[in-house]
């Protein structure tokens, strides 16, 4: 328990800037998610201009959801969270604040970059040499801060949250450095130093990898803080937390082939990746059951509080895509989802349910603490958000299932003398419905997420809270 009598003064200016921008940015990339999927039900919307083509606006929104949006929420929760729990104010206050800026440049960077055209092709590493410098510029800046703040910590305890952002951030620092080793021709050209297969292989390795620590051990570190704090109550089971920690840590490495079933990678490559695949389900879940069980004897507080619903819906959608994740690593499976639909259905319940909401409740646990508020400007709007969300989520990710297993079998489809029953186009016009569908998920989501900034903005701009009430976050 953090006793407030004795803490130090914290650095909230940094914190704040990040979550601000969290807020921002998650507007930004959604609505490029939302132009994209509407170019994907209706192609005519791409206008004919190379700058707004799907072509470049895809890697566009990933990056702004995934590094823009989700970065600056694992930043700037990670700079809160390490503070609270190791009670000691956050190392060189210039470094932190030169990753805010830093980070935001790269963000910047490509939203300029992408569209040009200017891209490695390497899915979510798209971004070119320059940008890459900086981004390990920025990244090493943000883990001198983190492990220093550690370092001078007051607690003899290294809390458990703070073991997940720790991994994230060792982890992503790797994956990043190896994956974008390339030779420079230009100034904004470049070839990766690997060849074919081995480039395809080292891609992989970095794409799930970057699911793995970016999407999934980071913001475990935010579950694993702000649910008990919401919740005001002790994480369910500690030794579960360290052995999920562990077991998370030591088998998701070695996941990543499974992105390439019946390519030309080596068979036995395919199949070691499909078996830690499987076995990954067990860390995740002890994950997730650990999370769910931390509202024991709390759960008629989901009645009242809509950032508890948040957190809850986000560890269920964790729970679901990770189980559907070893699902589809299984080559039977991987045979019938590989390249269709359904693979954007997965994606998006571990982006939208589990990333976004986790983030979501997050965020409107720390605006009013952030700004001295007693509490967020409109709880009612949090509520209406909430739903937004999940239904947008639903809507999305439903849609992309059917469309993804009835593409799956249209291709697969063979007539009596073995030609095939159905050429492209006319699975394609059969799935058109299908992306209507999914424009309208996204566009709920994004409306959610335009209430939302809407509510930070009132807060922050509401009188502020002398009392300074901050019983919530002793629970941590």
């Amino acid at each position: 328990m953090e006793n407030s009598a004795v803490s130090p003064s914290y650095n909230y200016t940094v914190v704040r800037q990040f979550t601000i921008m969290s807020v921002v940015w998650g507007i930004v990339g959604m609505l490029v998610g939302v132009i994209i999927a509407a170019q994907l039900a209706w192609p005519v919307l791409n206008f004919e201009l190379p700058w707004f083509s799907f072509g470049r606006l895809r890697p566009l929104h990933t990056n702004a959801v995934i590094f823009a949006f989700g970065g600056s929420a694992l930043i700037g929760t990670s700079y809160y969270v390490v503070q609270r729990t190791c009670q000691a104010t956050l190392a060189f206050p210039k470094l932190a604040a030169f990753s805010f800026w830093g980070w935001q440049a790269v963000i910047v960077a490509a939203a300029i970059t992408l569209p040009m055209g200017y891209t490695s092709s390497k899915e979510y590493a798209e971004l070119e040499w320059p940008i890459d410098i900086l981004i390990t510029l920025v990244w090493v800046a943000y883990a001198i801060v983190f492990f220093a703040t550690i370092a001078r910590r007051k607690q003899p305890h290294i809390y458990v949250a703070n073991w997940f952002y720790g991994a994230f951030i060792i982890a992503v620092a790797l994956l990043h450095v190896i994956n974008n080793i390339a030779i420079p021709v230009s100034a904004m050209k470049s070839y990766s130093v690997y060849s074919g297969s081995i480039d395809a292989m080292v891609q992989w390795w970095y794409g799930h990898n970057a699911v793995g620590f970016f999407l999934t051990a980071g913001f475990l570190g935010m579950m694993y803080y702000y649910v008990p704090v919401q919740a005001q109550r002790p994480v369910y089971s500690y030794r579960l937390s360290i052995v999920h920690f562990w077991a998370l840590i030591a088998v998701y490495m070695w996941a990543g082939p499974h992105h390439l079933h019946y390519s030309s990678l080596p068979d036995w490559a395919q199949s070691v990746g499909m078996a830690f695949s499987i076995v990954l389900l067990a860390p995740s879940w002890g994950g997730m059951i650990n999370g769910m069980m931390t509202l024991s004897g709390a759960w008629h507080k989901l009645r009242t509080d809509p950032i508890i619903r948040f957190m809850i819906v986000a560890l269920s959608f964790y729970g679901m895509s990770t189980f559907e994740g070893p699902m589809m690593s299984i080559k039977t499976v991987n045979a019938l989802s590989h390249n269709t639909d359904w693979t954007i259905g997965h994606v998006h319940s571990g982006a939208l349910g589990w990333v976004a909401m986790i983030t979501i409740g997050a965020i409107y646990v720390m605006i009013p603490r952030l700004f001295d508020r007693k509490q967020m400007y409109s709880i009612g709007w949090i509520n209406a958000h909430f739903w937004l969300s999940t239904i947008g989520t639903v809507l999305y990710i439903a849609s992309m299932w059917v469309s993804g297993i009835m593409q799956g079998l249209m291709w697969r489809a063979v007539n009596a003398d073995g030609t095939l029953t159905y050429n492209f186009v006319q699975e394609l016009v059969e799935r058109q419905p299908f992306y209507a569908i999914r424009l309208l998920g996204g566009v709920v989501f994004f409306a959610g997420m335009v209430l939302m900034a809407v509510n930070v903005y009132k807060t922050i701009v509401a009188e502020r809270d002398t009392h300074g009430d901050d019983n919530v976050l002793q629970a941590a």
